[in-house]
């Protein structure tokens, strides 16, 4: 399992390449203050206070953010630190207080899985952006599900976090299980239909399919196929549910020739669209904005138009949809916002564990482009 500390909020650019070290060695007493590299020295709080001329509690209090100093004591406590370049010992802090502000970060899946797919920087950007501005760090576990389910006992006793956020969950995973037996405050992004008591946050997924299939039919789309995600992942199995129940509700047949799993990659989309051309679909729900663009360069390459043979929706609605020729209609879901719910409910959870929200489930958007085929459908009623 990799460790990889984020100490502040990163660009989306520089995530993956910029990590900032904390510093957790303290200043010395006996050092001259700071030569212009800034080297940093080792002090105690019983140094800080002989400088600044105030009690060794009245400096912990403000190096904690405690409201009960003064102003003028606070700024002559903070005047000492700046001068001194001083750093107070994370993991000292830690056994004092009982809270490091570290949280964790568990994402298992490859590096090379997360880099494909760009759900996971955009969320992972917004985690540490609003850990930042509630002044907590982030601890980013990286691994294969298999190798994080082996290790995950490091993450959840080894004393350096507060709580955890786990994403991409699957059905029956074993790592929620570990959580809850650590008693460690955790939030999950992903309902999992089968637990009640885990705290999570999720985007409406079941009904985001559901305004999909919508769309395409209301574009006149009868013979409506999809590209599924993963069946023992949340979002494939909620996704594919709205898919069908949508179907029926038209009073269309299901057919599961016109279901192809895809594992929400470009290789998976294409693949997948290729096993579908041969079932003549007019439509297409690609339940990722990835395997939706990779489904329209399989249909153009085998000869086929889009919208005018086939129309396409994606879900995620991430910056390759509004680029991708035909620009792709899809199922927009607030990942930003995710993101920060779901860092503002651990939060919570650690801070205010009796008032806290335990469940919330955000709302999708449809978002019309040209692959859907909809100026199609105006042309013709204008000619009609």
């Amino acid at each position: 399992m990799r460790a990889l500390p984020i100490f502040s909020s990163l660009s989306e650019t520089d995530f993956f390449f910029a990590r900032k070290r904390a510093k957790i060695n303290c200043q010395s007493e006996s050092a001259p203050k700071p030569r212009k590299n800034h080297q940093i020295m080792t002090l105690t709080l019983e140094d800080i206070a002989r400088l600044s001329g105030c009690s060794r509690s009245t400096v912990s209090r403000v190096i904690n953010g405690d409201a009960n100093v003064s102003e003028a004591t606070r700024q002559k406590v903070k005047k000492v630190i700046a001068e001194l370049n001083f750093q107070p010992n994370l993991a000292a802090r830690g056994l004092a207080s009982g809270q490091t502000h570290i949280l964790g970060l568990i994402v298992p899946l490859s590096v090379t899985s997360i880099f494909s797919d760009p759900f996971y920087p955009q969320l992972i950007q917004s985690v540490s952006k609003t850990s930042s501005q509630r002044d907590y760090s982030i601890m980013l576990w990286l691994a294969s599900p298999e190798f994080e389910r082996r290790t995950i006992h490091q993450v959840l006793y080894n004393g350096l976090i507060d709580g955890v956020i786990v994403s991409s969950m699957s059905l029956n995973d074993s790592i929620i299980q570990s959580l809850a037996e650590s008693n460690l405050p955790f939030v999950a992004v992903g309902r999992n239909p089968n637990d009640d008591k885990t705290c999570f946050i999720d985007v409406d997924n079941y009904n985001g399919a559901r305004a999909a299939v919508d769309h395409l039919y209301k574009m006149g789309r009868r013979r409506i196929a999809t590209i599924a995600g993963p069946s023992n992942v949340i979002v494939g199995y909620d996704r594919l549910r709205g898919y069908k129940d949508a179907i029926l509700e038209h009073g269309l047949e299901y057919d599961p020739d016109l279901v192809v799993e895809g594992d929400f990659s470009d290789a998976g989309g294409y693949i997948a669209t290729l096993k579908l051309i041969n079932k003549h679909p007019d439509g297409i729900f690609a339940t990722s904005d990835v395997m939706a663009v990779a489904a329209i360069r399989a249909l153009v390459e085998a000869g086929l138009k889009v919208p005018e043979d086939v129309a396409i929706v994606g879900f995620d609605d991430i910056t390759l949809a509004s680029r991708s020729i035909p620009a792709l209609t899809t199922i927009r879901q607030p990942i930003e916002l995710m993101g920060a719910s779901v860092v503002n409910m651990l939060i919570d959870l650690i801070e205010h564990p009796s008032t806290a929200t335990r469940s919330l489930i955000l709302p999708t958007e449809l978002v019309v482009r040209a692959s859907c085929g909809e100026e199609l459908v105006k042309e013709t009623s204008l000619t009609t």
